[in-house]
């Protein structure tokens, strides 16, 4: 349900940031496609989705424990918590830094 207040959002977890990268970082890091785009909103770093073939914003959070992403590509609006694998409703949209390339 979008909107849902998880447990996990605090001004902690759903920080203003600075994306780490204009697209995936691992991926642009190995030339790996990606389907979509996660900004971490605790710390800036830029994966790939669920749907892409290496899933870097989920490993992200398995390594960090940062639980709340936004949709990043572009600035979608809405949030995602994976602890409560629920959406969410963020207070702004992070701006990109410029064009994100596309794979897919």
């Amino acid at each position: 349900m979008m909107g849902f207040r998880c447990g996990h959002v605090s001004d902690a977890t759903v920080r203003t940031v600075t994306p780490s990268a204009r697209g995936c970082e691992e991926c642009l890091r190995i030339g790996s496609p990606w389907v979509h785009l996660r900004l971490c909103r605790e710390c800036g770093h830029v994966g790939c989705c669920d749907d892409s073939p290496h899933r870097h914003a989920r490993g992200h959070f398995e390594r960090t424990g940062h639980p709340i992403i936004e949709g990043y590509d572009p600035p979608e609006g809405w949030g995602w918590c994976y602890v409560d694998e629920v959406a969410l409703r963020l207070p702004d949209r992070t701006p990109q830094l410029g064009p994100i390339p596309r794979f897919v």
